[in-house]
């Protein structure tokens, strides 16, 4: 989910990260068995469940489930749905889709966020590329969290891989702080904001990073179900997104799925 634009940068010691890291390895496994399981014919409502089950296994709650009246646990967003789509009975997975899954967990009292678009089956090349790149998208914003480094750096780093590569970054979705709250200051655009102040990273700084790209135009609409937000074309977009904690060592990726690593 994307960010609310509240003012103050809350960090953390190393103690709350180690918290955070076991609530986003929660989130990992969750989006790892979701690539398992994925195929053809499944129900979006049917990975919303698992996810659910899963979460609880683990100890944690569901973040998303209730958060603004949001209705599932798990965020699916099928080709031209960009984020927040609700998982539903009705709505089956294709052969050729590309599917995001955004998950978050409360765990001992911190938030973990990530989420990855999976393939199914057989892609188009473009869907394949679109894929790649946002992901590549992805690391090269999270090489950017460096102590000294600006907001604007893995902006600018998202927006320029994107584009270089063909693609259109969303604009009125961003990513996000992250810890004792879902959506925490600061706010993390794919794209540079001209003219506007960009804050500091500090050492226990921990964003969520997202890049939301498009093959086609950058504008969204959203439906009337009042959540889930597709491109105003209807071309295919994809979505990555990491939580980083800023470490005197590096960047700190809480997040890491086992097929990354």
């Amino acid at each position: 989910m994307t960010a609310d634009n509240e003012k103050k940068i809350i960090v953390k010691t190393s103690e709350e990260i180690e918290v955070m890291r076991q609530a986003n390895s929660i989130v990992a496994d969750v989006l790892e068995m979701l690539q398992k399981e994925m195929r053809p014919g499944l129900t979006t409502r049917q990975m919303d469940r698992w996810a659910h089950d899963c979460c609880r296994d683990h100890g944690a709650q569901p973040a998303f489930l209730g958060y603004r009246g949001f209705p599932a646990s798990l965020c699916v967003s099928i080709n031209e749905q960009i984020v927040h789509g609700i998982p539903s009975k009705k709505v089956k997975v294709r052969e050729g889709d590309i599917v995001s899954v955004d998950f978050g967990v409360i765990y001992n009292g911190f938030y973990g966020d990530s989420a990855v678009t999976i393939p199914v089956g057989t892609l188009t090349a473009r869907k394949e590329c679109l894929l790649q790149v946002t992901q590549e998208a992805l690391e090269r914003g999270i090489r950017q969290v460096k102590i000294g480094n600006r907001i604007s750096d893995v902006s600018a780093a998202v927006q320029k891989h994107a584009e270089n590569n063909g693609f259109s970054v969303v604009r009125q979705f961003v990513g996000h702080g992250i810890g004792f709250s879902l959506h925490e200051a600061p706010e993390v655009p794919n794209y540079i904001q001209q003219n506007q102040p960009s804050p500091r990273i500090i050492e226990g700084m921990v964003l969520a990073i997202e890049p939301m790209i498009n093959i086609g135009t950058a504008k969204v609409k959203v439906l009337k179900d009042g959540w889930t937000v597709i491109t105003a074309d209807k071309k295919p977009s994809a979505h990555f997104e990491h939580s980083v904690a800023a470490t005197a060592e590096g960047p700190f990726v809480l997040s890491r799925r086992k097929e990354e690593l």
